[in-house]
């Protein structure tokens, strides 16, 4: 681990990393102990002020050169995430990409403003709004984008001036280990700490109490626990959590395309994606045509070893994942729906495959169209009308994202006002740009990452307000002074 720029094993219980595609052990990681937590927090806290008072230009160069070092190391980090969660090589490597994109960002960013000067109530006055950092920021990071989903907390948290103490997910710890060379060679000892293992270390970290802002990303009800949690000493919450994301496909469309990017929006990283299409809503005179285009699509995906470049899909990341997928297909076709392709392990002895799934006759009372699936299941209703496919799209309790293929401008106008959803994508599924905010509504999240929101939300507002006459105030006492004045002027002293 890192702690106050030392590497440090873990003194608490052994995690096991396993190989998604082997089942196989691939490595053990020591998890922090409570007092390593205590330490990693304290060498945060110690180096807030310092980095606080870093010249913004300081900070983007630093970021700047912890996206070479990422650039740079793209190969090494790809293959070692491949290995730890499953994704395929050729993603994986797009993640390293993205996530060093996300850093350069951030250091242009963090340089361009520090907040606004407002006008002033009198003459030789000067009001300012001042954005400064949290704090120490605790952020708790998800297996399946371990590299990227940290960039999108660290790269505003850093540029605004916080501190961090990161924990990754046991699943995926090696990645990130690997980075934090990185982090120690180019941030001052303290600014960047990681600390690995269990639940019980990420509950340390919302509970200490020199953690200002929580930066969560994972499923709604271990949200709600460190939302909870956190209500008791008030601190900020910056939550991404589920989603369930609808798919609408109208009655004008070029079914060719809609269905290979409706198949990859379902199937990226075997469907472990929090914005990936999990229900689909295809309007009537469409619906055949495109059932049949997109099982054609999913048939012809490869299912296979991830270090491979000709994969399509990899495993699952672990076998209990997996079973949650399987039980709710089997709940789905036990209440009427059927599997048109997939939904089996194949024919691997060993690893946590599960072939993409293509599946009709569903509708929400079905948990597979309900509920948050994260696997790679495709499950497809008819609908009548653009206006019932939005009302089925709201009915959710999540609002992550939402797509929709159209070329119909009054289709497009309704859907953007319409659907409760943090991102609206049209004829683009889950395209994602660091100039503009991500995040969801209702209960798959509060707060934005990405674009200038996601920089706001790592800061907080202060107001100064300064008067460089420094002369005694009509308005001070005695108020009788004041009420005598007026009654003989008609005005206030002064």
């Amino acid at each position: 681990m890192l702690i106050n720029g030392a590497v440090v094993e873990g003194t608490g219980p052994a995690v096991e990393v396993v190989n998604p595609a082997t089942e196989r052990p691939y490595a053990e990681v020591g998890s922090a102990s409570l007092a390593q937590v205590t330490d990693a927090v304290k060498a945060a806290a110690g180096a807030a002020r310092s980095w606080k008072r870093t010249p913004a230009p300081e900070r983007g160069e630093a970021l700047n050169a912890l996206a070479t070092w990422i650039t740079e190391h793209t190969e090494s980090l790809a293959t070692t995430l491949t290995q730890e969660g499953g994704k395929p090589l050729v993603e994986n490597r797009d993640e390293m990409g993205w996530s060093a994109s996300c850093f350069s960002f951030y250091a242009a960013l963090g340089r361009s403003e520090r907040g606004r000067v407002v006008p002033s109530g009198e003459a030789g006055q000067l009001s300012l709004v001042l954005k400064e950092p949290h704090g120490v920021v605790a952020a708790i990071v998800p297996w399946n984008y371990p590299i990227l989903l940290m960039a999108w907390k660290l790269a505003p948290a850093l540029a605004a001036g916080n501190t961090i103490v990161l924990k990754p997910s046991p699943y995926t710890p090696l990645s990130t280990l690997e980075l934090a060379e990185g982090f120690a060679e180019i941030f001052p000892p303290g600014v960047i700490n990681v600390v690995t293992g269990e639940a019980e270390v990420g509950a340390a970290l919302v509970e200490a109490p020199d953690v200002s802002l929580i930066a969560f990303t994972g499923s709604v009800d271990t949200g709600k626990k460190v939302m909870r949690t956190a209500s008791d000493q008030l601190k900020k919450v910056h939550l991404e959590l589920g989603g369930k994301d609808a798919f609408i496909v109208c009655d004008d469309v070029d079914i060719e395309v809609a269905a290979k990017g409706a198949v990859w929006a379902a199937y990226l990283n075997a469907g472990q994606v929090c914005t990936s299409a999990e229900r689909f809503y295809v309007l009537g005179d469409v619906y055949d045509d495109f059932v049949d285009a997109f099982t054609a699509e999913a048939q012809r995906l490869v299912v296979g070893d991830p270090m491979e470049p000709g994969t399509d899909i990899g495993p699952m990341v672990r076998g209990a994942q997996r079973d949650k997928v399987e039980a709710q297909l089997a709940a789905a076709t036990g209440s009427g729906a059927s599997i048109l392709a997939g939904g089996d392990r194949g024919a691997f002895e060993r690893g946590f495959w599960l072939k993409p799934a293509v599946v009709v006759g569903v509708d929400e009372s079905m948990e597979l169209f309900r509920e948050e699936t994260f696997g790679p299941v495709a499950p497809i209703a008819k609908v009548e009308s653009l206006q019932e496919a939005i009302g089925r799209t709201n009915s959710s309790v999540y609002g992550l994202g939402a797509n929709i293929y159209t070329q119909r401008l009054d289709y497009m106008l309704e859907a953007m006002e319409e659907i409760q959803a943090g991102t609206v994508w049209f004829n683009d599924p889950l395209t994602d740009n660091e100039a503009a905010p991500f995040g969801g509504m209702k209960s798959s999240g509060i707060g934005r990452e990405l674009g200038t929101e996601g920089l706001d939300d790592f800061r907080q507002t202060k107001h100064v307000h300064i008067d460089t006459k420094a002369d005694i105030k009509s308005w001070w006492y005695p108020y009788s002074q004041y009420a005598a004045h007026q009654s003989e002027h008609g005005t206030p002293p002064g």
